[in-house]
């Protein structure tokens, strides 16, 4: 079910559609703007500022001691980046690979992990597509309920995944007052549509705006075991990225997210974001 009765077979269109223009190169993914690790108390943050370090060492291990920053120097990691990790966690993405480019679902998606659940419980894996448009808002999800007001009206609606229930985040600078709300990172957090009578209590207090929520129609969902048979099965690149990277997209157009993130995350991911989609005839 969609936030106003839409069928996932209606979705499926608007998702193949929405994957068009994933292949255009992304010319801001590099942002000047700095962010100041010292200062810093976000742990993506500090491992990124590790992964960073590593990964200098490692393209120039002969440059000189005193060319490369010692451990204790601040250092300053571009707002909006991106690497690989090993194993999925809860506020990473899942970026597809070329092995999904003939799956009308997923091909070149980027899916937001709201949640990793354990091994041996219902509670599996879940999240959210990032980059599916559905071209349409909420009041157009379903003409015939026209007459019953809604503060969600002009939203725009994304295609969030397979599973019908439909699910929604925020976008929040004091995640404290969003009680009943689930924080992914900071000032992010998700709810599921039987959510929705508390969002809209939250925007007529004014703690939230319109352009602080955004909807999707359905969710992807997985056993734990199969998200971790996927992923050695090289379905699903496994990323850590800045909070602004996905604040961005919850703002923004994200239709470029998929080669930003893949670029940002530089070598072979790099080679992957420039490869033509693969004719699946």
């Amino acid at each position: 079910m969609g936030f106003a009765n839409a069928g996932h077979d209606d979705v499926s269109a608007s998702a193949g559609d929405a994957s068009a223009g994933l292949n255009k190169p992304h010319e801001e993914s590099k942002s000047s703007n700095l962010v100041n690790v010292s200062s810093s108390s976000y742990w993506r943050d500090v491992r990124a500022n590790l992964v960073r370090r590593e990964q200098e060492l490692f393209a120039d291990p002969c440059a000189p001691t005193e060319c490369k920053a010692s451990s204790g120097d601040p250092v300053q990691l571009p707002q909006k980046w991106a690497h690989a990790i090993t194993m999925p966690e809860a506020g990473c993405v899942l970026v597809a690979t070329e092995a999904l480019d003939d799956d009308s679902v997923f091909e070149r998606t980027v899916i937001f992990l709201l949640k990793l659940g354990s091994r041996g419980t219902f509670d599996g894996p879940f999240g959210v597509i990032l980059n599916r448009s559905m071209y349409t808002f909420i009041k157009h999800d379903n003409p015939s309920s026209q007459g019953q007001a809604t503060p969600f009206g002009d939203s725009p609606l994304f295609f969030g995944g397979p599973v019908h229930m439909s699910m929604f985040l925020v976008r929040t600078t004091d995640s404290s007052s969003l009680k009943g709300f689930e924080e992914v990172i900071p000032g992010i957090c998700f709810g599921f549509r039987t959510d929705l009578e508390k969002a809209a209590v939250l925007m007529k207090s004014g703690t939230i705006k319109t352009q602080d929520l955004r909807f999707y129609v359905g969710h992807a969902a997985w056993d734990y075991e199969q998200l971790l048979g996927e992923i050695r099965a090289g379905y699903w690149a496994v990323a850590s990225c800045s909070t602004e990277l996905i604040s961005d997209a919850l703002t923004g157009d994200p239709s470029c997210l998929w080669t930003e993130i893949l670029q940002l995350m530089g070598g072979q991911y790099s080679e992957l974001s420039q490869k033509p989609k693969q004719d699946s005839s």
